[in-house]
């Protein structure tokens, strides 16, 4: 586990719990000598984790489109900042960069991003483990809306546990360092697609 992308609001939110989090998983990813990965930017919970790591010595990659980049919105203090064309090479190098993914609180682009990966994982495109850093208890609704979806049987058990959740940034890592890929075909549920054929 050398580098973690997380994916995070460019709001800090209303309360001040999620910027404190993001500075614990910084301390925790710097501690255990974990690149950041991010979207580089330099507001909300994107800017505080990426100075909190880069304060600590640790290394911070940002991948941002120069669309954003223009708006002044781009993180000045990184290791290093890849400026790209557009948010789909945007996700792509992140993606590409990072041997785990962790969502933080953050908005509509945040859970863009987490349920991308959540599905190339699902289509077995890539083994790396994924996360919700559920800071007091941000995604409980999500986690009891994915637990829906499986006893309607549009989701298995085994593709929900793909979406791991931790409120403990230490715990969080070492769900990661110790992670081993187990996966199942999407199509594993042959016999309730079996039954609803003619």
């Amino acid at each position: 586990m050398k580098s973690i992308c997380v994916y995070c609001g460019s709001s800090p939110g209303a309360s001040p719990a999620y910027a404190e989090a993001a500075r614990k998983l910084a301390r925790e990813m710097v501690n255990n000598n974990i690149a950041l990965v991010y979207g580089g930017g330099n507001v909300g919970l994107m800017g505080i984790i990426a100075s909190e790591v880069m304060q600590l010595g640790g290394e911070a990659t940002g991948v941002i489109p120069k669309a954003l980049l223009d708006k002044e919105l781009g993180h000045d203090g990184l290791t290093r900042l890849h400026i790209v064309k557009d948010m789909h090479e945007r996700k792509a190098m992140m993606a590409e960069l990072s041997d785990g993914f962790v969502a933080m609180p953050g908005g509509m682009g945040t859970l863009e991003e987490l349920f991308e990966v959540l599905t190339w994982a699902q289509l077995g495109f890539h083994y790396k483990p994924i996360c919700l850093y559920n800071v007091n208890g941000f995604y409980d609704n999500l986690i009891a809306f994915v637990d829906h979806l499986v006893s309607q049987r549009f989701v298995s058990s085994d593709q929900s546990g793909l979406m791991m959740h931790e409120a403990d940034p230490a715990r969080l890592i070492q769900r990661f360092q110790t992670f081993k890929p187990t996966y199942k075909t999407k199509w594993a549920d042959r016999e309730a697609v079996a039954n609803l054929l003619p």
